[in-house]
């Protein structure tokens, strides 16, 4: 039987969507179309095929439980569609470093360092087997990433950053992983229906239809430890720069915008309000004006892009295709090496899956 072997880097509400969505899909007809998923097959693999056999956490409440407990541990609040069976996975204690800010430390209930020890994530990766590893850091979490991002190219895996630091766009570090022969897919995961990838939208529109786009602006609104955690401006200037360029990256002009998180609103839990605004001019100089607004549950909206994304770093490495992978980051991620139009991501994932492209 294929599988394929994944550590998780955060047990919070993304990993428990994810964790839950593989057991979602596992009987889903490989013919069939189902919501959030490129396809159920994806050259070759299954979503059944998504084996999670590590963990790294700094939540006391969490470590030492199995995995399939831990997602669902507060302050988790991502809604439960699925059960999970015991996976065998026990939650290890994780290195802090810069990955809780100073005003998250109760809200995580980090684990006091005198009583529990840091695991070694390099020889637990290796012990488990593990092909892939997940970054599902907080914002700002930058030494930390690359911690992580570091233990993964010794461990011999490959690395998916979910997260809006640089690392599968930073020359550098994806000259590393080449150099290791190992593939980084990144940065900062898209929403299958989100803020940015409908502003993205929006802006393609004004500027395919020939609107001259004067400003805009995008207001996010949440109540999970995510919103919290943005709560301090220090950490979010990787994420506004994310966000920022998902959409600019689109116009050929200069385009005044404001991109970013916005509002922690506790009562949210995790749902995710966005507020998107758009002026323009038409034929004549004459004014347009879009609003939008969107609500969706958040942390299931990304789980399904990153199963596909799993199996494509999969495909990667059966390959032996090393560096960044372009077409699933231009297509799955905000802060991609190479920024395109969607539907051009699009059918460049589905030739690197008929093995059409390289990368």
């Amino acid at each position: 039987m294929p599988e394929i072997r994944v550590g998780l880097v955060g047990v919070g509400n993304s990993a428990s969507a994810l964790v839950q969505g593989v057991q979602y899909y596992k009987n889903a007809s490989e013919d069939a179309t189902v919501p959030g998923l490129m396809h159920v097959n994806f050259g070759g693999y299954h979503v059944k095929d998504v084996r999670f056999v590590a963990a790294f956490e700094v939540n006391k409440n969490k470590i030492g439980k199995d995995l399939s407990k831990a997602i669902f541990v507060e302050p988790n609040c991502c809604e439960k569609f699925s059960s999970v069976p015991v996976l065998g996975v026990k939650v290890l204690p994780a290195p802090v470093l810069d990955g809780v800010a100073e005003h998250m430390k109760e809200a995580f209930s980090v684990y006091n360092a005198k009583e529990i020890k840091p695991t070694d994530v390099v020889d637990v990766l290796k012990e488990a087997e593990a092909e892939i590893l997940i970054n599902y850091l907080p914002v700002g979490s930058s030494n930390a990433t690359r911690f992580y991002a570091q233990a993964a190219l010794d461990a011999g895996c490959a690395f998916i950053n979910c997260m809006p630091e640089f690392i599968a766009s930073d020359f550098e570090w994806a000259k590393r992983f080449e150099e290791r022969g190992l593939p980084v897919a990144g940065d900062d995961i898209k929403s299958q229906v989100g803020a940015t990838i409908l502003h993205r939208a929006l802006a393609r529109l004004c500027v395919d239809r020939g609107v001259i786009i004067d400003e805009t602006y995008q207001l996010n609104l949440g109540g999970d430890t995510d919103f919290e955690n943005m709560t301090v401006e220090e950490r979010l200037k990787t994420k506004r720069v994310s966000k920022t360029e998902a959409v600019t990256s689109l116009v050929p002009y200069d385009l005044p915008t404001r991109i970013g998180p916005s509002d922690y609103v506790p009562f949210l839990g995790n749902k995710k309000i966005c507020y998107l605004w758009l002026k323009g001019r038409k034929f004549g100089d004459r004014p347009l004006t879009i609003s939008v607004k969107l609500e969706v549950e958040d942390s299931p909206n990304s789980a399904g892009v990153v199963i596909d994304v799993i199996r494509a770093v999969k495909l990667a490495l059966d390959r032996k295709i090393a560096g960044q992978l372009l077409s699933i980051s231009a297509y799955a991620f905000k802060h991609p090496p190479i920024q395109v139009p969607d539907p051009v991501a699009k059918q460049s994932v589905e030739e690197f899956i008929q093995g059409l492209r390289q990368r």
